[in-house]
C-alpha cells in the first residue's frame, strides 16, 4: 500500500489538504454562476472573457466580479492574450478539493459500515 502512495503523491497530497484551504474553492463553488463557469471552461478549455459572457445573462462587469472570485479561491489562471484576458481552469486546486471531499466520504463509509455491522450483530 505504501508504494501505491508514493507512486500517486499528487492524490495523496491533494487528499491531506487541510480544511482550511480547501474552503475558499468552497465559497468560491457555492455560487452557481461561478459553478457554471468552471464546468464551462473545464468541458471547453480556456476562454476569453468575452467568450464567457457571449449567450450569457452577465455583463462583461459581472463577468469579470466572477472571474477575479474564482481566480483569488486557486481555481482559475488567467493571461493576457493581445486585447483579451483568457482564463483557464487550475485542476491543482480541484484537485484538493476532490480530495478533501474524498476523505470525508471515506469516514462515512467506515462509519456506515460500523453501523452496518453493530446492526447485523443485534
Amino acid at each position: 500500500m505504501a508504494s501505491s502512495v508514493r507512486h500517486n503523491s499528487r492524490a495523496s497530497s491533494a487528499q491531506r489538504a487541510p480544511p482550511g484551504a480547501v474552503v475558499p474553492v468552497f465559497a468560491a463553488l457555492g455560487d452557481e454562476t461561478r459553478l457554471r463557469v468552471v464546468a464551462r471552461l473545464t468541458e471547453e478549455g480556456p476562454l476569453s472573457i468575452a467568450k464567457l459572457t457571449e449567450g450569457s445573462h452577465l455583463t462583461r462587469q459581472a463577468m469579470t466580479k466572477h472571474l477575479r472570485v474564482l481566480s483569488a479561491a486557486g481555481l482559475l489562471r488567467g493571461r493576457r492574450e493581445g486585447r483579451e484576458n483568457v482564463f483557464e481552469v487550475e485542476p491543482r486546486r480541484l484537485a484538493e478539493a476532490r480530495g478533501y471531499l474524498a476523505r470525508i466520504s471515506e469516514h462515512w463509509d467506515a462509519t456506515l459500515e460500523r453501523l452496518r455491522a453493530f446492526v447485523e450483530d443485534e
